[in-house]
């Protein structure tokens, strides 16, 4: 699942996504005061703009330069709010403690035996700051997915939340009802949750 797949995959049609943000970040995030939020693999935008609108300031990166194009044609209305940015974080880290909100909705993170990668995305939540970490419910998916997709081989909010040390408040780890709609061609009725805050 590299650039070229994520490439493809966002020209094989005018539009992926719904356009509307996430339910469940709409849900656990419109309490916190805006600050710097980090969109991991922002896709489409719709959860950048959704913040940018609410007054973040966002940096939303995702793999696919496509995805990003499409994305920043839709922010006409957040002129500066919103920091497009193609990078791959399984290979490189987001600038350490600078984010009041870390956000991935869905977002495919590889295992890695060292967790870098996640250790990478972990730092970068500030002291204070949140993380939301989104997935679908692996019931809810066949065992091997398109192109040989093994759900089992990203991280799943369990997996995070096992990883979290002491400097951590775990405030939700769950599986709950999706409250919106699943995307086309899929069965997701389940999504799991993690949030959690930096304590320092």
């Amino acid at each position: 699942m590299d650039a070229q797949f994520w490439d493809e995959r966002y020209r094989s049609r005018d539009q992926i996504f719904s356009g509307a943000p996430n339910p469940v970040l709409v849900t656990e995030i419109t309490d916190l005061p805006p600050g710097q939020a980090l969109d991991v693999g922002c896709g489409e935008g719709a959860d950048a703009l959704w913040l940018a609108r609410r007054g973040w300031q966002v940096t939303a990166v995702d793999i696919s330069q496509t995805a990003l194009r499409r994305a920043a044609a839709a922010a006409t209305d957040v002129d500066g709010r919103v920091a497009w940015a193609r990078a791959d974080l399984a290979t490189g880290p987001p600038p350490a403690s600078a984010f009041d909100l870390v956000s991935a909705q869905y977002f495919p993170l590889p295992r890695q035996p060292d967790h870098t990668a996640l250790r990478g995305l972990l730092n970068a939540v500030a002291s204070g700051g949140t993380l939301l970490f989104v997935s679908h419910d692996l019931a809810d998916l066949p065992p091997r997915h398109e192109g040989g997709f093994e759900p089992s081989d990203y991280y799943q909010p369990d997996d995070i939340a096992r990883l979290l040390d002491n400097d951590w408040a775990i405030l939700i780890n769950e599986t709950r009802p999706r409250t919106g709609p699943a995307p086309a061609g899929t069965h997701h009725t389940h999504d799991t949750v993690l949030r959690a805050r930096r304590l320092t």
